[in-house]
């Protein structure tokens, strides 16, 4: 009887919990669905639907014939959206975690942790002068008002995709056009000190192509009064040039937040 419980246990599947993935599963129960992952019992999903209820939900799962999956499609619109009604200056629809996330998805200081996930911007997307961002690495507690990392689009000249470090260094930038009407696969990996590690790679899924590359082994990545770092995915942009921005749909999917150096 005690061998047959040993063999027993020993067939059950293997769960890790130092690595969550979150992946569209098709239409309906969006926001429940981002929740159970990123923010059991708690609000993972930051939206405008204060001031724009009339739309709906802001982010939905789609089909995408590219990646012939269900993918989640985030909505900004130039008007009405805005920051929550806390802020009239900006919109956002973000997912994120942070206080009410596992203690496995919050980046503590000597941990190394892996973040990887696609999307793909529609075609002529068309960023703000001052600031679009598609992902943050935010700090919680002490001064944590500005991100680490920062993902933005920036119009310009010839619009780029840029990664700032401390909220005003930038450390890498590709043309934006490269990632019009293509997913591409981010990973980005750090390593958690006040002089720690950071690695970002961007490529695009179908061959493999790297559009975005930057790697350093001296770098803050969390300060020295902060708890812990967390990620946000998704839409956060400017509107004090509105018309410089149209209504945008941008696509994302499998979003893993893994933690170990493996």
């Amino acid at each position: 009887m005690k061998l047959n419980y040993i063999l027993m246990v020993l067939a059950l599947p293997f769960i890790s919990h130092s690595q969550i993935t979150l992946k569209a599963d098709g239409p309906g129960n969006t926001y429940e669905l981002i929740n159970s992952v990123l923010a059991p019992g708690s609000e993972a999903v930051e939206n405008p639907e204060c001031i724009h209820a009339s739309f709906g939900r802001h982010i939905a799962e789609v089909w995408d014939a590219d990646l012939k999956a269900n993918v989640f499609e985030f909505y900004s619109h130039v008007s009405p959206d805005n920051d929550r009604c806390e802020k009239l200056d900006r919109q956002r629809v973000e997912i994120k975690t942070y206080e009410q996330s596992p203690e496995n998805l919050k980046g503590t200081l000597g941990e190394t942790v892996t973040y990887n996930w696609k999307f793909k911007l529609p075609m002529g997307f068309q960023p703000s002068s001052s600031f679009t961002h598609l992902h943050q690495i935010k700090a919680v507690g002490g001064s944590q008002d500005l991100p680490i990392f920062t993902i933005t689009a920036r119009k310009s000249k010839e619009n780029q995709l840029v990664v700032i470090h401390d909220n005003e260094t930038t450390i890498a930038t590709a043309d934006l056009s490269d990632f019009e009407g293509v997913w591409v696969e981010v990973t980005e990996k750090i390593k958690i000190g006040p002089n720690g590690t950071y690695s970002i790679s961007i490529k695009k899924v179908k061959n493999g192509q790297e559009l975005l590359s930057f790697s350093s082994v001296n770098i803050q990545t969390i300060r020295p009064d902060n708890d812990f770092i967390r990620p946000k995915w998704g839409i956060y942009r400017s509107l004090k040039k509105a018309a410089d921005l149209r209504d945008e749909a941008v696509r994302f999917n499998e979003f893993s937040i893994k933690e170990g150096d493996n």
